[in-house]
């Protein structure tokens, strides 16, 4: 039975939960296609061209988009995270409500991770039949280490920071009955009266949609540099 102190609270807004769920497509279409290789190589460009405008738009979004999508609502002091960890928390701190202090730091981590992997991409060289588009503008020792890295470490750390990220969702669903997944897709969570919700409306989302075109607009400038 629903808690009647409960009450639905926006908390991820309409294009934090578009973001998420395209970069999820994206990404997975990505080392798909590099493992099949060939010419499904041509979509793994494309792939990593959409990753670089979805991870451009995050960035603008972290700063101008809802309360809990900003970076400013789950940058955690380390004493926070500490007290976290300890099972502590400080009336007003909503700990819960968006990222909580573990799940900041995956996903600081994995953006990190993916522009990594975007970066040493557009530079890599596969000496067989692969360029990046900016691979003109590096040496080839540099070429060659942002290609390794590309093609190991940053594609094993993707993989696994990706199955941690499931492994915690079924984690909170089986331990914690929290699901994590229903508020990405629909928005809201039940949380006390009071809680601060995200802005969600048309300006918003219209907002967005103009970083959104922006964003792609800067990847296709910076892709059409190698040309």
């Amino acid at each position: 039975m629903p808690d009647p102190h409960l009450q639905p609270v926006r908390v991820w807004d309409l294009p934090t939960r578009l973001f998420h769920w395209v970069l999820a497509i994206t990404v997975g279409g990505s080392v798909l296609s590099a493992k099949i290789g060939g010419n499904a190589m041509v979509w793994h460009f494309r792939f990593g061209y959409v990753v670089f405008t979805l991870l451009a738009f995050r960035l603008l979004w972290g700063l101008v988009g809802g309360r809990w999508s900003r970076f400013a609502s789950f940058l955690y002091a380390p004493g926070t995270v500490l007290r976290y960890l300890r099972n502590g928390s400080r009336p007003g701190e909503h700990l819960e409500v968006g990222h909580n202090p573990l799940g900041s730091l995956s996903v600081f981590v994995l953006l990190a991770v993916l522009s990594a992997q975007v970066g040493t991409g557009l530079v890599a060289d596969d000496e067989i039949a692969n360029l990046g588009p900016l691979n003109r503008f590096v040496s080839g020792g540099t070429a060659l280490a942002a290609t390794g890295w590309h093609k190991q470490w940053g594609q094993w750390l993707v993989m696994a920071l990706t199955a941690l990220h499931v492994a915690a969702i079924a984690f909170y669903l089986l331990r914690r009955k929290t699901n994590l997944v229903r508020p990405m897709v629909g928005g809201d969570k039940l949380l006390p009266a009071g809680t601060p919700a995200s802005a969600d409306g048309l300006p918003q989302r219209l907002l967005a949609l103009a970083l959104l075109v922006a964003c792609a607009g800067l990847a296709t400038w910076v892709v059409g540099l190698g040309g």
